[in-house]
């Protein structure tokens, strides 16, 4: 007898778009949803989902130690700024990829002021891991994502 897998149960996964899980850390200015974590499609290494930013809404400066991170931009256009002191700056519009590297110190942007920037994100874990950096960024955020994952003393 051969141990075969049981495909019907431990194949693929659809997760459709209404069954996405809020149940994830929030902060104001931002909506992230999972799609895929090990609750909702059994996975063990990654996680996706959508992260919806309200207009000209910003991060304090983080990092996400040793993680990787790929962000889609599904509408609107995303503002990454990274580097000690956050002095490198680049644009990504819908159809476009980024990739954060491990201890990246960086600032997420909706660059746009009165559109939202939707987007979905890929973690190569699923700790949810957020450093928050205490430096002066090269662009002071007006409006920053306030929360558990982005507290108000990062400016």
């Amino acid at each position: 007898m051969t141990n075969t897998p049981n495909w019907r149960e431990n194949g693929v996964r659809i997760v459709r778009s209404g069954e996405l899980d809020s149940n994830t850390p929030q902060t104001p200015g931002m909506t992230r949803a999972a799609a895929i974590n090990h609750a909702k499609a059994g996975a063990n290494k990654l996680w996706a989902g959508t992260v919806d930013i309200e207009p000209d809404a910003k991060t304090g400066a983080h990092h996400h130690g040793e993680l990787e991170s790929v962000i889609y931009v599904v509408s609107g256009r995303a503002r990454m700024r990274w580097g000690d002191k956050l002095e490198y700056v680049a644009e990504a519009d819908a159809g476009d990829f980024i990739y954060v590297p491990p201890f990246v110190p960086h600032q997420e942007i909706n660059a746009l002021p009165d559109e939202p920037l939707m987007c979905i994100l890929v973690r190569s874990d699923q700790e949810a891991v957020v450093v928050n950096l205490d430096i002066e960024p090269a662009e002071t955020p007006e409006t920053m994502w306030i929360g558990p994952n982005h507290p108000a003393e990062n400016k």
